[in-house]
């Protein structure tokens, strides 16, 4: 399923950068861009997958630039790619938390921006977060 959509979605993507040149280049260029971004994917290279994705970004910017009609066309593939959505099947997700005492709050989630946590106790601190990554500091 995965890759009959990916083969869709990249002739759709050969026709849209190609814009008039040559299909088969632009097709070959797609196809080695993402063998690279599996290999830098598979041994963790977050700098190598960076680098990809703002290739292709700037790329896929000048295509809306030069071509206003390519933003209805990918409109129109990101509504047909994207799963229906009564298709996607509810999750549930259960933390837990063991193995010792807590003496303060403990939080778990994504992201957590701007928190303060007060302790009224003995050798109360104050910690806040200000960062986009969630850690305190």
């Amino acid at each position: 399923m995965v890759s009959d959509i990916w083969m869709q979605a990249r002739d759709r993507l050969v026709r849209i950068f190609a814009r008039g040149d040559d299909e088969d280049s632009a097709a070959e260029e797609l196809r080695l861009s993402r063998r690279e971004l599996m290999a830098a994917r598979d041994a963790a290279d977050d700098d190598a997958v960076a680098d990809i994705e703002a290739g292709w970004r700037i790329r896929l910017r000048r295509a809306l630039e030069a071509d206003p009609l390519v933003a209805e066309e990918l409109g129109s593939m990101l509504a047909e790619f994207a799963p229906a959505a009564g298709d996607v099947a509810p999750q549930t997700v259960r933390n837990s938390i063991s193995g010792g005492v807590q003496h303060g709050p403990v939080l778990q989630g994504q992201s957590y921006f701007g928190l303060t946590f007060n302790s009224s106790g003995e050798g109360g601190s104050c910690r806040t977060s200000d960062r986009s990554d969630g850690h305190l500091s």
